[in-house]
């Protein structure tokens, strides 16, 4: 195997165990609800400032990474691929307080949001490449955020 051969197959395995999220992908069921999961753990080891930055982080390299994914697994918006999830989910978590009656509200939130894909969420989850397989989480994601917000700021709940 030649060193150019070595380093695709390097760049390949990269992509799966990114947008796997280390595996979290090939879960025979549940993969995404997993992903949420792990979203959930960043969230509570993290201080406000980094999670952001880890969020945009993630973000910036969900959709390059879900467009390869789809192309390497031969297959639109595969179960394999959950940085959707996870993406989506550390959204609906962004500026909230680390209390867990919030972080059990974004998620169950998130998870009902993503599954009913309520406009425009259905519609972008339709595009191609990873616009379709990330932008419907970010939907859900946004949403679920945007309630929760609007819960805190209702009910006078701070930080």
């Amino acid at each position: 195997m030649g060193k150019s051969q070595i380093n695709k197959d390097i760049l390949r395995r990269s992509i799966i165990g990114l947008a796997s999220l280390f595996g979290v992908g090939f879960l025979p069921i549940l993969g995404g609800t997993v992903a949420s999961l792990v979203a959930i753990l960043f969230f509570l080891l993290l201080d406000s400032f980094s999670f952001f930055f880890f969020f945009v982080g993630i973000l910036i390299i969900s959709f390059p990474l879900s467009s390869e994914a789809e192309r390497i697994f031969k297959e639109k918006d595969s179960p394999k691929i959950v940085i959707d999830d996870f993406c989506g989910m550390l959204l609906s978590l962004l500026f909230l307080p680390k209390k867990s009656l919030f972080v059990f509200l974004a998620f169950i939130l998130f998870r009902v949001f993503d599954f009913l894909k309520v406009p425009p969420a259905n519609y972008i989850e339709r595009k191609e490449g990873g616009r379709g397989v990330v932008g419907d989480d970010l939907i859900a994601g946004f949403y679920t955020n945007l309630l929760l917000h609007s819960l805190r700021f209702i009910l006078k709940i701070s930080s």
